[in-house]
């Protein structure tokens, strides 16, 4: 329309112009996301499904745009002249649009010119976009992947040690009929007396309810899983005021734990005594559960289970010529159980383990059963060799990294993040537990804190592949940095998106889980950095055409920009809108898709808005730095489009 060409003409003139920058495009985004599929562990796993989608379909994306999209376009395009006039309402809109929008491009340029007059000012801004970067990184909550309501949660009921399976059964009970009346999304539950899903084992002690909710579109904000788990508390205290009731989520990912929330391993590496270990880790419990950015804090380990102790007769034992190991065997193999052999059958093997029958091994008289051989031949009853003493000790040993561990487990307070949590219950058991201790994360916790240590690693480098690949097509050492100068404001956008939007919720008593630094927003991150450099090599690429082609760098950036402002607009406000469902997504999964839309859709609106300003600018100081220092004449050697 502008030059008069024919729908063919028109169409090589543009792929002349614009094929550069399609590859350009298609290698930094790839750049981007493959070098981070390489990866391990679970943050490289959820990386890595991300990572190959996005390249695959930007290669996909690439070939279309250099093959298909010219052949379409000199299909369907029209000739048109300036001096048509428009016979209907979408031809008097469009008219209007692109009048309006020549106009609005004449005072872009104009504002531009100004921008490279004041290039100090433009270097200085970038230099407080990095810092307020830097500070929302450290401001933003962080966790690994936020917490998602699946549409159920769970409970442990745990009674005093020593409880039987029957009064727990009748707690059980009382909580199911609680839950009935105060949970109008009740939809249906599971009730388990037995199992303690805490240390994950059998106890008559301890319970296990599991709460299905209606589903999301039948569900208030009110009656969220995280909603019902607050609420849960309070009416198991009052259901079973005997026990201790303790709700959470389940963990957004299978795998990592059996129960949500964050897991803490403290590692005794000085042998302290059962009694020692109680008291240690009871003070931690009850100093945790003071602090705002912790909730439910509990530990599986308790010193009340009653137990006994046999003390052996060793007297007795060398009088009657018994062997000591022979009682110390009897004692394992009856009581505890031994394995003593492996057999096939049907393709399958089993262990064959020794143990006397329940009923033989019940009672701390059944001693009485097991018999061991004298120095004479002569059987002699267990139990005249052994005093059984009532005691209390902890119901399971656990251990970790074959240390002696304590576990402690909790939940992030109300409005508080699971990094958040992390960090006060270190500091807790920091100043109340003595020497001698190691802190281990377990669970998804672990996975946490390897992602917090990774994350700085993962972007810096996406940059450092970005800029390589830049080098790589431009032949040049210059160019990248004016793209790549653009990216902190970007990244500023995602960040201050999450956080004033967290903001916002918070003020709207609502809670967004995915409005944390997870991973699900690294990756919004890293996706805006490629996009962040889309749009400034669309203005680069035909900056460096013209200027080596001979035009002045100041007046070639103007031209650019004016040239590819409609483009940058088009294809990032494409992004934008196509990325907003993510944004106000609810219900399953909403979350982790909330963490990636909004970081993608503030970051692009960011980059676009003030990326267009800003990339004429740097472009102009990377030419006049690289003249300065030498590097220009050995970048004019070749134009931009001789890779091609």
């Amino acid at each position: 329309m502008e030059s008069g060409l024919t729908p063919v003409d028109a169409t090589e003139r543009a792929m002349d112009e614009v094929q550069g920058p399609v590859v350009a495009i298609a290698f930094v985004l790839a750049a981007v996301f493959i070098p981070v599929a390489f990866l391990g562990g679970m943050m490289g796993g959820l990386y890595r499904q991300f990572a190959l989608t996005i390249a695959v379909s930007m290669a996909l994306s690439a070939f279309v745009a250099l093959t298909l999209t010219p052949a379409l376009c000199a299909m369907i395009l029209k000739p048109h002249s300036k001096d048509e006039k428009p016979t209907g309402i979408l031809d008097r809109f469009f008219r209007w649009f692109n009048e309006w929008f020549d106009r609005s491009r004449n005072s872009y340029m104009g504002i531009v010119a100004r921008f490279i007059g004041h290039a100090k000012l433009a270097i200085i801004f970038l230099l407080i976009i990095c810092g307020l970067t830097w500070k929302l990184y450290q401001v933003i909550p962080s966790t690994f992947v936020p917490e998602e309501d699946q549409g159920y949660f769970m409970t442990s009921v745990s009674l005093p040690e020593g409880t039987s399976l029957n009064h727990t059964i009748e707690a059980m009970d009382k909580l199911a009929a609680a839950v009935n009346q105060s949970f109008p999304a009740l939809k249906s539950y599971v009730s388990v007396a037995g199992f303690d899903i805490l240390s994950f084992g059998a106890k008559p002690s301890a319970g296990l309810f599991i709460v299905g909710l209606e589903s999301w579109d039948k569900r208030s904000a009110e009656e969220s899983a995280s909603a019902c788990v607050n609420r849960m508390f309070r009416v198991g205290a009052q259901a079973v005021p005997e026990g201790t009731v303790i709700s959470f989520i389940p963990p957004a990912l299978p795998g990592l734990g059996s129960v949500g929330g964050w897991q803490l391993q403290m590692q005794d590496m000085s042998g302290h005594t059962n009694e020692e270990l109680f008291d240690i880790t009871n003070r931690i419990v009850a100093a945790a559960n003071q602090r705002p950015e912790l909730q439910g804090v509990r530990t599986t380990y308790n010193m009340t289970a009653p137990t006994y102790d046999y003390d052996i007769d060793r007297e007795k034992v060398k009088l009657l010529g018994v062997k000591l190991s022979d009682v110390f065997s009897a004692l394992q193999t009856n009581f505890g159980g031994l394995e003593v052999n492996d057999f096939n059958r049907f393709g399958r093997t089993y262990k064959v383990v020794l143990q006397s029958d329940t009923m033989f091994r019940s009672e701390a008289e059944s001693a009485k059963f097991v018999f061991v051989k004298g120095a004479k031949d002569q059987m002699v009853p267990l139990d005249t060799l052994l005093l059984p003493r009532l005691s209390t000790g902890p119901m399971q040993v656990s251990r970790f990294n074959a240390s002696r561990a304590v576990q402690i487990q909790g939940n992030a307070g109300p409005g508080y993040s699971s990094g958040q949590a992390m960090a006060a219950i270190e500091e807790i058991v920091r100043q109340e537990a003595p020497t001698g201790f190691k802190i281990e994360w377990a669970g998804q916790s672990r996975e946490e804190k390897k992602a917090a240590s990774s994350t700085g690693q993962v972007l810096a480098l996406a940059l450092v592949f970005v800029f390589l690949c830049l080098a790589a097509l431009y032949e040049s050492w210059s160019v990248p940095y004016a793209v790549l100068l653009t990216v902190p404001t970007g990244v500023f956008g995602a960040l201050v998106s999450e956080y004033g939007l967290s903001i916002l919720e918070a003020a709207l008593g609502h809670q967004n889980p995915g409005l944390q630094d997870s991973v699900y927003m690294q990756i919004g991150i890293i996706m805006i950095i490629g996009l962040a450099a889309k749009n400034a090599i669309l203005i680069v690429e035909f900056a460096k055409v013209r200027v080596d082609k001979g035009m002045e760098p100041v007046k070639a950036a103007i031209e650019a920009a004016g040239l590819r402002l409609r483009p940058i607009l088009m294809t990032s406000f494409a992004f934008i809108i196509g990325c907003l469902p993510l944004a106000i997504a609810t219900g399953a999964g909403s979350a982790a898709r909330n963490g990636m839309g909004v970081a993608v859709v503030g970051g692009m609106l960011f980059a676009t808005s003030l990326g267009i300003f800003l990339t004429p600018v740097f472009f102009v100081i990377t030419e006049y730095i690289a003249a300065k220092i030498g590097l220009l004449k050995q970048d004019r050697k070749r134009t931009s489009i001789d890779y091609m």
